[in-house]
């Protein structure tokens, strides 16, 4: 099984890159994460947000592997502890489909992208900058590996 973080947006920054770099290394072997950039619409040119939001779901669309289960990053998606999102990344091994955690642009996801996911979780209450979701996903996601292998980087 593979999971894939398929975010919106490039050139982020350093420190974002290396953040993110280290937790994939990190991650068990049987669980590789990966992370696909997909390029912004651009916001200039008077489209609607309709209309951009609809550029990035089919440039999304076209980046993600034909058989995953597609779980997007909303702040209305399910809000899971470690422990939840440890349980669901057992459940998903054992199903053996590949994983795509999608993050949107500065306007989130198109309607339509989110409603056709598998699933939608939520990071944070908390506003974060895109290059910040995405190392937090990254720790989240290792930190449940570990959990699972009753490794002793997570502690109650």
């Amino acid at each position: 099984m593979k999971l894939l973080v398929a975010a919106v947006g490039t050139r982020m920054p350093p420190w974002a890159e290396e953040a993110f770099a280290e937790f994939a290394k990190r991650m068990p072997r049987e669980l590789p994460l990966e992370l696909k950039e997909i390029k912004a619409e651009p916001r200039s040119g008077g489209k609607s947000v309709e209309a951009l939001l609809a550029a990035e779901a089919g440039r999304i669309r076209a980046a993600l592997p034909a058989r995953s289960r597609v779980a997007a990053l909303d702040e209305r998606g399910a809000d899971l502890s470690t422990q939840q999102l440890a349980a669901r990344l057992r459940q998903w091994m054992e199903t053996g489909d590949d994983v795509a955690f999608v993050i949107g642009g500065p306007d989130g996801l198109a309607p339509d992208f989110k409603a056709a996911a598998a699933e939608t979780l939520r990071l944070s209450s908390l506003t974060l900058p895109h290059a910040l979701a995405r190392v937090v996903l990254a720790e989240a996601l290792y930190r449940a590996a570990s959990l699972l292998k009753n490794h002793p980087y997570h502690r109650e």
